[in-house]
């Protein structure tokens, strides 16, 4: 299943005009080395796309080390990344953000479509957010937008943002949630929405032991017995 890209501003282009007459420098931040890998091929053949991947990186501190080595102008940013997620990337990376002259703009690539994720990552400085289910050829016009200023989503997840911020009114904060870790709340949603631990570890590329880890950590963390607790507790907070 492939979905396009919604957004704010008029100047994308096309992956088929970009070649010559567009260039842009990407860095590819996501701790899977076969999904990078099918990134980069799918294009990052800079002729063709307009696309060049100047660096990847596993986990946040590669990250925070290779944008600051490059200097992209967009960074493709995994949600959950081991060393505190992409929010920890943006937070290391405000200076680069803020830079007037040659800001480094960062557009999240996730398999999550949480509420939470994407507000997350926007709040602290992403300018879009969209899900790997996104096409190759919208892959390269939301690069180029975001690289030009324009805020880009996949459809269903800007709902989310308009909803976050129609109010001026800060969320409230949920002690319990924020125990969990990014990846744990994943598996969390998960749990809470009917998969199987083997299910879950083919959708996250982890091993049905890390999931069995990261269910009992959650567990511990929020003081609940069994996965059908879990469940309840997450349908409560509609996490679900």
């Amino acid at each position: 299943m492939t979905e396009g890209v919604t957004g704010t501003g008029g100047s994308g282009g096309a992956e088929g005009t970009a070649g010559a007459e567009r260039h842009v420098r990407v860095v590819l931040v996501d701790d899977h080395r076969m999904f990078r890998t099918g990134v980069q091929a799918e294009i990052g053949a800079t002729e063709r796309t307009g696309v060049e991947v100047v660096g990847e990186a596993a986990d946040v501190d590669q990250a925070v080390s290779v944008i600051a080595a490059t200097r992209p102008e967009v960074v493709l940013l995994d949600v959950h990344l081991p060393g505190g997620g992409g929010v920890e990337v943006l937070r290391r990376s405000a200076a680069l953000m803020g830079d007037a002259a040659n800001p480094v703009r960062f557009l999240a690539l996730s398999v999550s479509d949480a509420a939470d994720d994407v507000i997350g990552v926007i709040r602290g400085g992403a300018r879009g957010y969209v899900t790997k289910t996104i096409t190759g050829t919208d892959l390269v016009a939301a690069i180029f937008r975001v690289r030009d200023g324009d805020a880009v989503f996949s459809p269903r997840l800007a709902g989310f943002v308009l909803d976050a911020f129609a109010s001026t009114d800060a969320p409230p904060v949920d002690e319990d949630l924020d125990r969990l870790t990014q990846r744990e709340r994943e598996v969390l949603r998960l749990i809470a929405r009917g998969y199987a631990y083997k299910e879950i570890a083919k959708q996250l590329f982890i091993s049905v032991k890390t999931v069995e880890s990261h269910v009992s950590a959650v567990l511990r963390k929020l003081q609940l017995s069994n996965r059908h607790e879990l469940t309840r507790w997450a349908t409560a907070r509609r996490l679900v």
